[in-house]
């Protein structure tokens, strides 16, 4: 996870445009890829977008260019607040790979490069006009990032907090499988590091499974 600004706005205010608007925050055990610390009293779900109708809320096609948008979900059921501002949040493949949440420029490049390498595709013989989805500019992916980044220093005491993290899984042929979402140095209030999370996104996957069945 990035050190986030202060400067960056609360998901709970409103968001710039009504059909861009971050989904309703639930406790972290609404979700199926949930690890709860019962001592600590704190739950952490991660909720990959990883299907067109979910991903509609943003302005830019993340999956189609490699991205893939985690929501993070952290509700603290203590009396007292605890802090991600030292937090890592990190991508962890199947194959022990650590990926850490991409910045807009990171988005940015990306996407320039994936639109650059389709372009140089061989097509045999004559090629009838295709009407291209416009290129998403840098504005969108700030916006993007202003509406919708996870941007919560400080979780309240009994209250959750949610945004999302967008992680480059370009390399990955079936990024969820087997991977989890890792996250570390989160601390109380007395600066005391809480024993680490690790979520399984194959509980996701199962219930998006069974879901389906």
């Amino acid at each position: 996870m990035r050190t986030i600004p202060l400067f960056l706005i609360w998901l709970t205010l409103p968001a710039l445009a009504s059909d861009h608007t971050p989904p309703p925050v639930q406790p972290a055990t609404a979700f199926p890829a949930v690890e709860v610390h019962g001592d600590e009293k704190v739950a952490i779900a991660a909720e990959p977008y990883d299907t067109k109708e979910k991903e509609s809320i943003f302005r830019v096609d993340y999956l189609g260019h490699g991205v893939m948008p985690v929501r993070l979900i952290v509700t603290n059921n203590s009396n007292r607040p605890i802090s991600l501002r030292d937090a890592r949040i990190l991508f962890m493949t199947a194959a022990g790979d650590k990926i850490q949440a991409a910045e807009p420029e990171d988005v940015e490049r990306l996407m320039t490069r994936s639109e650059r390498e389709g372009k140089k595709i061989p097509m045999p013989g004559p090629i009838p006009a295709i009407k291209l989805k416009p290129k998403a500019s840098n504005r969108d992916i700030e916006q993007d990032f202003d509406t919708f980044e996870y941007a919560a220093l400080v979780v309240e005491p009994h209250t959750t907090r949610a945004g999302f993290l967008f992680y480059d899984v370009s390399q990955l042929d079936n990024p969820l499988q087997g991977a989890k979402l890792h996250l570390h140095k989160l601390r109380n209030a007395d600066g005391d590091e809480l024993f680490y999370f690790e979520i399984p996104f194959d509980k996701y996957l199962k219930s998006k499974s069974s879901q389906m069945n």
